[in-house]
């Protein structure tokens, strides 16, 4: 238990860009990596006298649909706001958003907490507004000599999700961020590949002291990392008897740290009015027509019980919808019982090879791995074998070469399981036996770990061939006859 002097108060602000093909108030491209800076612009998005906004409708129905999904109350009636304040970023000087008549208000997303079990993350409201255009810093971003300004992705819209402060940990934030992230992803309104598609604002304090806001993170180890090393910023102050002043802090990512900024501002600082050139939004009457798709909790839980899952490899196979499309191609013709094996296959072995090669999942072909795991399930080569050839299928489709199917890698490796009554593996027991006599001493002596350590030099020896059942009642006969 976390002693309430040291527990952390974490609450989010998750900005996501929804993935439209125009802007939320005029028609200008939303792609605004595209064509060069400063070329996806009209007089509306950048703000000059006499444009006049006119909101995209399919925003405010992706938008529904994430609040429909994330359990929130959509509002009666919804107001745009000017909010006012001058960065070199926003070229109007003012951001139209929503202030105090959000869209949709209330809310959770379900999380496994720390100590285990599910824990409701409230949410406090969803609101919609443009994105302001970017900075483009020349050389270091603390130290450099310059910055332009490009207005592309000025307009843009985007929710912000904001939580109540019931996150008790770094790690819950990113366990909470990559729960929306999935959800969103699932509702078909967002494109987490688009670099800046997701940016973060978190509030963090140490109970009974003042809490700091770390701007602008943009990637989900950030979160993470930044509020962790806050977490521990914040308690060395406070067990050298300083106070934590309230502040803006903002997260160099190079750096691993978070830094002073600016003072925070407060609401009356950005003196919001109601924007005058849009009506307040009535779309209460469009939620029946918002059809949600499977979302992640009940694709878990229909992996559980369609395809014999346990629970941890539901949660890792449904955590992102390209993994759990992906598993249910490899087990589309599952006519042998297949699919418990191949979620142990995906969620444990091959997304730790992905990992460890930072390799995307695109580069895999479903039937690819649907021939390894029916070479294991018959039985026809072992774990270890598996291994091999799941690495030889990567490496391959890394260097994007023409990847072989798992069972022309196997004949060609030999790495076929060899039969229990092979004289290959009666001598590589008598080899392992002999060339390692303390080990034989140690079996003697009753020491358990011996015996792993000889079914070790045999499965080095047969290079992973010998079924382990088998090995293990072939080696311990072996070193019961040694002993007679």
């Amino acid at each position: 238990m976390v002693d309430a002097e040291d527990q952390v108060i974490v609450g989010l602000e998750v900005h996501c860009q929804l993935d439209t093909k125009s802007k939320l108030f005029c028609g200008c491209s939303t792609d605004y990596r595209s064509d060069g800076p400063n070329t996806h612009v009209c007089p509306i998005c950048l703000g000059l006298p006499g444009a006049m906004p006119a909101l995209n409708k399919r925003a405010i129905e992706y938008a529904m649909k994430v609040a429909k999904a994330l359990n929130c109350e959509i509002l009666e009636e919804s107001e745009f706001s000017r909010k006012n304040y001058f960065y070199p970023d926003l070229d109007k000087a003012y951001q139209i958003t929503q202030y105090d008549k959000p869209l949709a208000e209330g809310g959770y997303v379900e999380i496994e907490s720390d100590e285990g079990g599910e824990r409701k993350i409230r949410l406090t409201r969803i609101h919609v507004e443009e994105d302001p255009g970017r900075l483009v810093h020349m050389g270091n971003v603390e130290r450099g000599k310059y910055s332009l300004v490009d207005y592309n992705r000025a307009g843009i819209p985007l929710i912000e999700i904001v939580s109540e402060p019931d996150m008790r940990s770094p790690k819950e934030a990113r366990k909470f961020l990559n729960k929306l992230r999935a959800t969103l992803e699932y509702l078909n309104v967002f494109d987490s590949e688009k670099e800046g598609s997701i940016r973060v604002d978190a509030n963090i304090s140490i109970k009974g002291n003042e809490r700091v806001e770390v701007k602008n993170i943009t990637s989900y180890k950030g979160v993470e990392k930044a509020l962790t090393f806050e977490v521990t910023r914040q308690k060395n102050l406070i067990r050298r008897g300083q106070k934590i002043e309230r502040e803006t802090r903002h997260y160099l990512e190079a750096r691993g740290v978070t830094q002073a900024g600016r003072s925070k501002e407060q609401e009356n600082d950005y003196r919001y009015f109601p924007e005058p050139d849009l009506r307040p939004l009535r779309v209460k009457s469009w939620l029946d027509g918002i059809v949600l798709p499977e979302l992640p909790d009940a694709r878990r839980e229909r992996f559980i019980v369609q395809y014999g899952c346990s629970l941890n490899h539901a949660r890792t196979l449904t955590g992102e919808l390209k993994l759990a499309n992906f598993f249910e191609k490899v087990v589309a013709s599952d006519k042998s019982g297949l699919s418990p094996l191949a979620s142990t296959w995906i969620a444990d072995t091959l997304i730790g090879e992905l990992n460890y090669r930072d390799m995307s999942l695109d580069k895999v072909e479903p039937a690819a791995i649907t021939g390894l795991v029916l070479l294991l399930k018959a039985g026809t080569i072992t774990d270890k074998s598996g291994i091999e050839v799941l690495r030889v299928l990567l490496d391959q489709r890394f260097k994007n070469e023409s990847a072989e199917t798992a069972d022309a890698i196997v004949k060609r490796l030999n790495l076929a399981k060899t039969a229990g009554d092979s004289g290959a593996i009666t001598m590589a027991i008598e080899e392992a036996i002999n060339e390692n006599p303390k080990a034989l001493d140690d079996y003697r002596s009753g020491k358990a770990g011996a015996l792993n350590f000889l079914v070790g030099q045999v499965m080095k020896k047969t290079r992973g061939k010998a079924d382990p059942a088998e090995l293990n009642r072939m080696l311990t006969e072996a070193l019961k006859n040694k002993e007679a």
